[in-house]
């Protein structure tokens, strides 16, 4: 979530809105087969307090992609099974660099701040130290003499 509160009446992708009937039609697929996707776990719905499944949009397009899988691409349900848990952990690792990149981001914004209020406070009385080169160079001093 952004940190905003939500409208708990405002529908999203996530929101657990269809019945198993209305899942399967919008799916393709039979209650039969929708309730043995869940029992293996490939598509879990919500459950109501009466533990009646509540299917959200994104199970909808999930519920599309195992049927895909599995009919177009011959994968079987262990596959698929295993190709959707590690979708959701490229997905989570995504959002995780994501997070991380805006973290390095916030960093170097502050330690440059914190960088020019260093500069900022330098004394302007004093003189940069700039190195002098050695050299074997005889210089003779000799002091003027003050007439009497």
């Amino acid at each position: 979530m952004d940190g905003r509160r939500r409208n708990p009446y405002e529908l999203t992708d996530e929101s657990p809105v269809y019945v198993i009937s209305i899942a399967a039609q919008l799916s393709g697929l039979h209650p039969q087969t929708l309730r043995q996707y869940d029992r293996l776990g490939l598509v879990s719905p919500d459950r109501t307090a009466g533990r009646g499944r509540r299917y959200s949009a994104r199970d909808i397009e999930l519920l599309r992609t195992v049927q895909q899988l599995s009919q177009d691409e011959g994968i079987n349900l262990a596959g698929i099974k295993r190709i959707i848990e590690l979708e959701n952990q490229v997905a989570a690792l995504q959002q995780r660099v994501a997070e991380l990149s805006a973290a390095v981001d916030g960093a170097a914004v502050a330690m440059q701040q914190r960088e020019a209020q260093v500069h900022a406070s330098y004394r302007r009385d004093l003189v940069p130290y700039q190195d002098v080169q050695q050299t074997s160079a005889l210089v003779v001093w000799r002091p003027k003499r003050q007439k009497d």
